[in-house]
Protein backbone atom coordinates (compact mmCIF):
# COMPACT_ATOMS: atom_id res chain seq x y z
CA UNK A 1 0.00 0.00 0.00
CA UNK A 2 2.59 2.34 1.05
CA UNK A 3 4.35 1.31 -2.20
CA UNK A 4 1.67 2.15 -4.45
CA UNK A 5 1.37 5.55 -2.77
CA UNK A 6 4.58 6.92 -3.19
CA UNK A 7 4.68 5.78 -6.94
CA UNK A 8 2.12 8.08 -6.99
CA UNK A 9 4.17 10.47 -5.74
CA UNK A 10 2.22 10.42 -2.59
CA UNK A 11 -0.76 11.90 -4.64
CA UNK A 12 -3.68 8.82 -4.35
CA UNK A 13 -6.06 8.84 -1.56
CA UNK A 14 -7.78 5.93 -0.08
CA UNK A 15 -9.79 5.46 -2.98
CA UNK A 16 -6.95 5.60 -6.28
CA UNK A 17 -4.75 3.88 -3.88
CA UNK A 18 -7.45 0.88 -3.07
CA UNK A 19 -8.38 0.34 -6.65
CA UNK A 20 -4.61 0.46 -7.80
CA UNK A 21 -4.60 -2.46 -4.96
CA UNK A 22 -7.31 -4.25 -6.44
CA UNK A 23 -5.51 -3.91 -10.07
CA UNK A 24 -2.41 -5.72 -8.53
CA UNK A 25 -4.62 -8.42 -7.40
CA UNK A 26 -4.48 -7.35 -4.06
CA UNK A 27 -8.14 -8.34 -2.67
CA UNK A 28 -8.00 -5.61 0.50
CA UNK A 29 -11.57 -3.79 1.64
CA UNK A 30 -11.70 0.13 0.96
CA UNK A 31 -12.11 0.68 4.43
CA UNK A 32 -9.45 -1.26 5.67
CA UNK A 33 -7.46 0.92 3.29
CA UNK A 34 -8.41 4.14 4.10
CA UNK A 35 -7.66 2.60 8.20
CA UNK A 36 -4.29 1.86 7.66
CA UNK A 37 -3.80 4.98 5.58
CA UNK A 38 -4.82 6.65 8.56
CA UNK A 39 -2.66 4.80 10.99
CA UNK A 40 0.68 5.26 9.20
CA UNK A 41 -0.26 8.75 8.45
CA UNK A 42 -0.36 9.03 5.00
CA UNK A 43 -3.08 11.10 2.72
CA UNK A 44 -3.06 12.16 -0.97
CA UNK A 45 -2.90 15.44 -1.77
CA UNK A 46 -6.45 17.54 -1.69
CA UNK A 47 -7.52 19.45 -4.06
CA UNK A 48 -8.20 23.56 -4.25
CA UNK A 49 -7.20 26.13 -0.99
CA UNK A 50 -7.60 24.67 2.22
CA UNK A 51 -10.19 26.78 4.20
CA UNK A 52 -9.57 28.59 7.13
CA UNK A 53 -11.71 30.18 10.20
CA UNK A 54 -11.16 33.71 10.68
CA UNK A 55 -8.61 33.87 13.78
CA UNK A 56 -9.78 36.36 16.11
CA UNK A 57 -6.99 38.89 17.52
CA UNK A 58 -6.89 38.37 21.31
CA UNK A 59 -5.36 42.21 22.03
CA UNK A 60 -8.26 43.87 20.22
CA UNK A 61 -10.65 46.07 21.93
CA UNK A 62 -13.75 44.60 22.90
CA UNK A 63 -16.34 46.25 20.78
CA UNK A 64 -18.88 48.42 23.08
CA UNK A 65 -23.01 47.83 23.10
CA UNK A 66 -23.95 50.12 20.80
CA UNK A 67 -27.52 49.39 21.11
CA UNK A 68 -27.65 50.05 25.22
CA UNK A 69 -29.25 46.33 25.31
CA UNK A 70 -30.02 45.14 29.07
CA UNK A 71 -28.89 41.92 29.89
CA UNK A 72 -29.63 41.84 33.61
CA UNK A 73 -33.16 39.99 34.20
CA UNK A 74 -34.92 40.00 37.58
CA UNK A 75 -35.16 36.65 38.01
CA UNK A 76 -34.02 33.62 36.77
CA UNK A 77 -35.92 32.42 33.19
CA UNK A 78 -37.52 35.89 32.94
CA UNK A 79 -35.31 37.38 29.73
CA UNK A 80 -38.41 37.85 27.07
CA UNK A 81 -41.32 38.07 29.92
CA UNK A 82 -44.12 40.05 29.37
CA UNK A 83 -47.97 40.71 29.44
CA UNK A 84 -49.17 37.86 28.48
CA UNK A 85 -52.28 40.14 27.14
CA UNK A 86 -50.09 42.42 24.90
CA UNK A 87 -49.67 38.99 22.88
CA UNK A 88 -53.32 37.95 21.76
CA UNK A 89 -53.73 36.68 18.36
CA UNK A 90 -55.83 38.08 15.35
CA UNK A 91 -58.28 35.60 14.28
Amino acid sequence: MERVWEESYKAYGVRKVWRQLVREGIDVARCTVARLMRDMDIQGIIRGKPHRATISDKRAPCLLDKVNREFRVPAPNMLGAYPLDTSKRIR
